[in-house]
């Protein structure tokens, strides 16, 4: 590990940056949306240390899934879902 990284690590801090920052909104709200579909309950201060492997990986799984499609409906000049 290089030096300085990691040293947030389980202080609930991110240490990730958006390459559009603009994008964090929609990001946030597909966030909440992936979660709601898959039962899993969003703490209010953010902070998912206390959550599982399981949980955080179907999340993200679901979240990767969905923008991979919204990804292919740009590029085939679809809109809409």
């Amino acid at each position: 590990m290089s030096q300085g990284q990691g040293q947030n690590q389980g202080r609930g801090s991110r240490s990730n940056n958006l390459v559009v920052p603009q994008a964090n909104a929609a990001l946030q709200q597909l966030k909440m949306e992936a979660a709601q579909e898959l039962g899993v309950q969003m703490p209010q201060d953010g902070y998912m240390g206390n959550y599982t492997s399981r949980e955080t990986g179907s999340l993200g799984g679901y979240i990767t899934k969905r923008l991979v499609q919204l990804a292919e409906q740009q590029l085939s000049g679809r809109s809409g879902q």
